[in-house]
């Protein structure tokens, strides 16, 4: 045998004995979870070499992989959105599960959001003028001088951690669902029709633009049928044309003895407005106490 013959076979004889044992290691690298699979050549041919030949048991793997999901089963996410409304000083907030499925509620000042821990919480921000829940949504009503790229973040964030951490939305014992369009025995049948309307005609399509419409009453003289508009609905622009040129022309057509619809407020919103009035009296007037 000549001598480049014996230094061949000598070369492959050696190259032989150090070969790595790659499924040995890829079962390392899988159990530990402690090295980088692309840190050295070694480690990417052992790689290649496993996913030609798998050599790993069912039963490490599976192993392995349960490691993790303790982990991110604990960490809870939410996904909210927003979507504008016709008030452009009002935003709906949709945070994909449902917030006040027994009835709406609407808080116009800090001392009516005492009952709620949420609503409470978002009129410590600044700018808040009013809150409103409907059934899978809340509705937030800002200031003129409110700027959601300031508030929206503030708005998320509490949102966000209410439900996440699973606390209530109202303190317990208080926050009863609203009634207004319920049919009472007492009711009478014209009575019976407007409610029925509202109920499943006016309220759903209200709810879409983030706001709600309260029954006030009705009177059988004058034909006048009392509502008022809640959440962002309130204050906005276009809620004459709501009133008049939607809800009125639907319920004349379908009821004779209605003759006008007219937007009423309650004592508490009526205080509230007059509040606000004054207020923004004072700021016009440069924080001098003026007559409104």
């Amino acid at each position: 045998m000549s001598a480049p013959s014996v230094l061949r076979q000598s070369i492959v004889a050696s190259t032989s004995s150090i070969r790595p044992r790659p499924h040995a290691f890829v079962s390392r690298v899988v159990a530990s979870g402690k090295r980088s699979l692309s840190s050295t050549p070694t480690v990417s041919a052992a790689v290649a070499y496993a996913s030609s030949r798998p050599r790993v048991t069912p039963h490490s793997a599976s192993a392995a992989w349960q490691l993790a999901p303790p982990t991110l089963q604990q960490r809870r996410t939410m996904f909210i959105q927003t979507e504008s409304t016709p008030n452009a000083d009002s935003l709906k907030f949709i945070p994909g599960q449902a917030v006040s499925p027994e009835g709406t509620h609407e808080f116009l000042d800090a001392g009516a959001a005492a009952s709620s821990p949420l609503a409470d919480r978002l009129f410590h921000l600044p700018d808040v003028r009013s809150v409103f829940f409907g059934p899978d949504f809340i509705s937030v009503n800002k200031t003129e001088g409110g700027q959601w790229s300031e508030l929206k973040p503030e708005i998320y964030s509490i949102i966000m951690e209410h439900f996440t951490a699973g606390r209530p939305l109202f303190e317990e014992g208080k926050g009863g669902g609203a009634e207004d369009t319920r049919i009472l025995d007492t009711d009478s049948e014209v009575v019976a029709m407007i409610k029925e309307l509202l109920e499943t005609r006016v309220r759903p399509a209200i709810m879409e633009d983030g706001g709600d419409i309260e029954y006030r009453g009705f009177n059988d003289e004058t034909g006048i049928v009392q509502l008022s508009l809640k959440g962002s609905c309130r204050g906005c622009e276009s809620s004459t044309v709501t009133l008049k040129g939607g809800i009125e022309r639907m319920l004349m057509h379908y009821i004779p003895e209605v003759k006008e619809v007219e937007q009423v407020l309650g004592p508490e919103e009526a205080v509230a407005e007059d509040e606000f009035e004054k207020f923004e009296a004072r700021l016009r007037s440069g924080g001098k106490t003026v007559s409104v």
